[in-house]
Order: C-alpha cells, then sequence, then structure tokens
C-alpha cells in the first residue's frame, strides 16, 4: 500500500519538547499554589492541556483554562525554545518530500506555536500545511484535527498515515479511518502505543523513514 500523505504529530514525533512543556506546566501549577516535580509531568506531553489539567489534578473547566493561561505566559516567551529536533529529522522530511510524499503536521498544541517552533527549527518547509488547535479552546481532539486535515485536502483515506508518539494519534488515526504508525522514540510506552494496534511501532527515527519509504514505494 502507498502512502501518499503523511500526517505528523509534533511534540514527541518531531521535536523532543520536554524541559520546555514541563518547565510551563509548572509554572502554571506554582502560581496557582501546586507544587510539583519536573520529572512528574511528562504526561502533559501530546494530550490536550485542558485535559491532562482536569485529569492529573481535578481541575474543573474553568480551572483548566486559567491553568493553560498560566501554562502559555511562560511557554510563549521561554518554553517553546526548551526544545529538541530529533536526530536526523531534516533528512528525513527532505527524503520524504522527495520521495512524492506530502507532509502535513496534526498536532494539539495551538497551530500559533506550532508554526514558530517549525520555523524556529527550519523545518516549516517540507510541510503542506500546520493543522492545529486555536487559542481559545477549540479543536484540540485528535481526531477533529485529523478529520479537519483529511477534509481540507480532500485525502483519500486509504493514502494517508497519521505518525504519532501518545494513544491520542493513533486513537485519532482510527476514528478517520486512516493507517497509523506509533513512535516509541516520544513519550508513550510500547504498552500505550501497542493497545492502540497501528499498523506499525518503530523506536527511531532511521526504523520510521525506512518504514515509510518501502510503502511509499509500495514494497
Amino acid at each position: 500500500m502507498k502512502y501518499k500523505h503523511i500526517l505528523f504529530d509534533l511534540d514527541g514525533t518531531l521535536t523532543d519538547p520536554g524541559i520546555g512543556i514541563t518547565k510551563s506546566v509548572q509554572y502554571a501549577l506554582q502560581k496557582l499554589g501546586i507544587d510539583a516535580e519536573r520529572e512528574q509531568l511528562f504526561s502533559f506531553i501530546g494530550p490536550p492541556l485542558q485535559l491532562s489539567f482536569r485529569e492529573q489534578y481535578g481541575m474543573s473547566e474553568s480551572e483548566s483554562l486559567e491553568a493553560v493561561q498560566l501554562y502559555r505566559e511562560y511557554f510563549a516567551e521561554t518554553g517553546i525554545y526548551e526544545n529538541e529536533l530529533f536526530d536526523g529529522m531534516h533528512s528525513f522530511l527532505r527524503s520524504l518530500n522527495e520521495a512524492g510524499a506530502t507532509l502535513y503536521v496534526a498536532t494539539s498544541k495551538p497551530t500559533e506555536f506550532a508554526l514558530r517552533i517549525l520555523s524556529h527549527f527550519g523545518i516549516a518547509e517540507y510541510f503542506l500545511t500546520v493543522t492545529g488547535s486555536f487559542l481559545d479552546g477549540r479543536r484540540t481532539d485528535k481526531t477533529e484535527i485529523i478529520n479537519d486535515v483529511l477534509e481540507s485536502h480532500q485525502i483519500a483515506k486509504e493514502e494517508a498515515v497519521m505518525i504519532g508518539d501518545r494513544k491520542h494519534d493513533l486513537i485519532g488515526a482510527t476514528n478517520n479511518g486512516i493507517a497509523s504508525v506509533g513512535v516509541s522514540y516520544g513519550y508513550g510506552s510500547i504498552e500505550e502505543l501497542a493497545a492502540c494496534r497501528p499498523h506499525a511501532i518503530v523506536e527511531s527515527v532511521e526504523s520510521l523513514e525506512k518504514w515509510l519509504t518501502n510503502t511509499i514505494r509500495g514494497y
């Protein structure tokens, strides 16, 4: 099967945002009078922030919205750049373009922040579009985001695959009837990824490139 359209999650898939996100969450919690060690906050990487604040700290909807706004006070100026591109990502994305694939970013992060990150690392040119959430909290669910990409570009489902490191990416792909690949080099465990029954689980950018290149060529 050939996948001509490849959708990528951002955090934990294209970049390693561990320091910036956990510091931003820690900052927000401290503002709300909650002490937390940064090492306890890696579960915030991937899911929508409002959902994580509600699930992890029992916040109401209004409280979680306030926490997100506090998070952005730190993230928008500092945390956004406490981030690293995974090794080999530039050449990997370039090779996919050269092989004829069209690439998209599908992230729960606000589109505005995602664009800044992609530009900062010099990889924005590889993607046709970047679809994320809105700053007011709308469109954070990965199923909705993936659907938006598919419908906006009239992509045939059998020609699309979603790449991500958390269950939300894989569940979103399944809900939209497209293939998925879990990357275990991100922040989701093998158990979390395997439970979603993706078409493949890969452990490195190199192995992801090999798998995708083979499918693009129809091997």
